[in-house]
This record gives C-alpha cells, sequence and structure tokens, in this order.
C-alpha cells in the first residue's frame, strides 16, 4: 500500500506540475499547482516528515497558491497579447532549456555514490520523539544562529521592499496624527453667534 501511494502521489506531482505549464487557463494552471502542493505533501508524509508536509499545505496551498488564484482572477490580464509575446522569445527559452538539461546530464553521468552514505547522518536523531520535536530540537539547539540570522535577513528584505515601492503622491490627502494631536483646540474652532434667519 505504501509503494502504491508513493507511486501515485509521484505521478500526480509530474501530471500536475505538466499540466501547469501546459494549461491554457491560468485559472486551470494555478488549480493544478494546488493540486501539484497537495501531492508532494502526501509523499512528504509517506517519508515521515509530517511537519514539512502540514507547513506545504498551510503556508502553499492556503496561503500562496490561493494568492495567486486571486490575482489571476481579479486582474484583467490579456493573455492572448503576453502569449504573443512569449512567442518572440520561445527560441531563447529553447536554447535555455537545452542548457540545463545539458548541465543536468553532466551532473547526474559523473555521480557516484559511496557505500557508506546510506549510514551518513547530517542531524542527531532523538530517540522515541516525533518529527516536529526533533526538528524544533535541531533549529533551536544546534542552528540556533544560522535560523535566527535567516530570519533577521527575512526582516530586513521585508522592509527594503516595502522602502523601495513607496511611492509618496502630493495629491492625495494623508493624515498626519501628530499634527492632530498638537492642535490647538481655541483655533481648531470657531465660535459664530448669527442672527435669527439670517443662516451663516
Amino acid at each position: 500500500m505504501i509503494t502504491f501511494s508513493f507511486y501515485l502521489f509521484a505521478l500526480c506531482v509530474v501530471v500536475s506540475g505538466f499540466m501547469v505549464v501546459i494549461s491554457r487557463n491560468p485559472v486551470h494552471s494555478v488549480l493544478w499547482l494546488i493540486l501539484a502542493f497537495l501531492s508532494a505533501a502526501g509523499l512528504f508524509v509517506l517519508q515521515g516528515a509530517e511537519f514539512v508536509a502540514m507547513l506545504l499545505i498551510i503556508v502553499y496551498v492556503g496561503a500562496v497558491a490561493v494568492l495567486f488564484l486571486f490575482v489571476v482572477m481579479m486582474l484583467d490580464i490579456d493573455f492572448a497579447e503576453l502569449k504573443g509575446e512569449l512567442a518572440r522569445y520561445l527560441p531563447l527559452g529553447l536554447l535555455m532549456g537545452l542548457v540545463v538539461l545539458a548541465m543536468l546530464g553532466i551532473a547526474f553521468g559523473a555521480w557516484q555514490s559511496a557505500d557508506t552514505a546510506a549510514d551518513a547522518r547530517v542531524a542527531p536523531i532523538i530517540a522515541n520523539t516525533i518529527n516536529t520535536h526533533a526538528i524544533g530540537a535541531v533549529l533551536y539547539d544546534r542552528y540556533l544562529l544560522p535560523f535566527q540570522l535567516s530570519g533577521l535577513i527575512l526582516l530586513v528584505a521585508m522592509i527594503g521592499a516595502i522602502l523601495l515601492t513607496l511611492r509618496h503622491r502630493r495629491d492625495i490627502k494623508r493624515q498626519d496624527v501628530l499634527q492632530q494631536m498638537w492642535r490647538d483646540p481655541k483655533k481648531a474652532m470657531r465660535m459664530t453667534n448669527p442672527k435669527p434667519g439670517q443662516g451663516l
């Protein structure tokens, strides 16, 4: 049953990834992408990495793929024009694809596996513990500094992206909270005493 599930999930990943590329409708491409993510999560569960599988479902399927779907459905994009632009660069894309395939062929052609590769362990195995606890123990014990530095780098990258894309438009009224807090009530209001029937 495990072998059958493995080949089923692997076939779903390959077929759905292929359909993502060749689908004419972008909405269908996103739906195939979601199926690829779910199938990859099934493969992670079969390998005993249920925590990574849940992350894949929650982050990629629940956030990224749904965001792609909303963007594709809400934006009015002329896909016929985009396909015409892509056809111009088709020879260059095919050339780059051949170069990548040649590099992969060279890499796998020169691949050599050691006899003791199956016994090599990158991280220590904690006995009698679940997968999530073992990942947490490795991240927050052995790799604490790289983990925190990667989070800091992502924070700086997010702040930089916000600052680079921030545009101040002068024709838009913006709220100045400090000016509202520091204003003088005597200057902000004016008392009038109009006569009856005169109005303001």
